[in-house]
C-alpha cells in the first residue's frame, strides 16, 4: 500500500514540473510562430498580379553569363521561383522538364530561378541530379523577392510575348499534362500585337 502512494505522490510532483515546462517552451514558441506566420502573410503579398507587365531582372546563369528577362523579348517565358531545399519545387521539375523539351524549338523559354543563397554550389548538382536542361539562374541576394513578391515556393509565373504576366501558380503542378500543354499552344499562337 504505501509503493502505491509513494508512486502516486511522484506522479502528482511530476505534473506541475511538465506543465511549468509547457508554459516557458511551447507556449512562447506557438506565440512566435502565429506572429511570423502573420507577419508573412501581411509583409509579404504578391507585388505582381495577372495582367502586370513582369518585372525585368538580370541574374548569372549556371555557367556565369548573365540573362536578363529582356533577351526573351517576344516569347513566351515560364519564370519560376524556387529552390533546392524546397521538396515540391524538385517534385515538379522532371514535368516542366518535360514541357520544355516539347515547347524548347518554339518561341519559349523556361527561367528557373533559385533563391539558394549558395548559388551554384548548390544548384548545379540538382539541376544534374534531375537530368534538367531548362536554365538555371542564380538570386543568392534574394532580388526576385522585392520584384514579384511570391508568396510560396515553387511559385510560377507565366510571361506572354508582350511581356505581361498571364498567369500565376502558386505551389507545386504537373507542367506535362495535355491541358498544360494546350495552355501554353496557345499562348504561343497568339499574335504580337503591333
Amino acid at each position: 500500500m504505501e509503493e502505491t502512494e509513494v508512486h502516486t505522490a511522484e506522479k502528482r510532483s511530476r505534473k506541475p514540473i511538465t506543465f511549468i515546462v509547457f508554459i516557458f517552451i511551447a507556449v512562447p514558441v506557438i506565440v512566435f510562430l502565429l506572429w511570423y506566420v502573420s507577419f508573412f502573410h501581411r509583409s509579404h503579398k504578391p507585388l505582381v498580379l495577372v495582367g502586370d507587365p513582369a518585372p525585368v531582372f538580370t541574374f548569372p546563369g549556371l555557367d556565369g553569363k548573365m540573362v536578363s528577362l529582356t533577351d526573351y523579348k517576344g516569347k513566351v517565358v515560364f519564370l519560376n521561383i524556387w529552390a533546392t531545399w524546397c521538396p515540391p519545387c524538385g517534385e515538379e521539375m522532371p514535368s516542366m522538364e518535360k514541357l520544355y523539351r516539347q515547347l524548347k524549338d518554339e518561341d519559349f523559354e523556361i527561367l528557373a530561378v533559385s533563391i539558394d543563397t549558395s548559388g551554384a554550389e548548390a544548384v548545379g548538382p540538382f539541376m544534374k541530379e534531375l537530368g534538367l536542361s531548362f536554365p538555371a539562374l542564380l538570386d543568392p541576394g534574394g532580388t526576385m523577392q522585392n520584384l514579384y513578391g511570391p508568396t510560396g515556393l515553387p511559385e510560377s509565373f507565366i510571361i506572354g510575348k508582350e511581356g505581361v504576366i498571364e498567369k500565376i501558380v502558386i505551389g507545386p503542378m504537373d507542367w506535362s499534362t495535355p491541358e498544360v500543354v494546350r495552355f501554353f499552344r496557345n499562348l504561343l499562337q497568339r499574335p504580337k500585337a503591333g
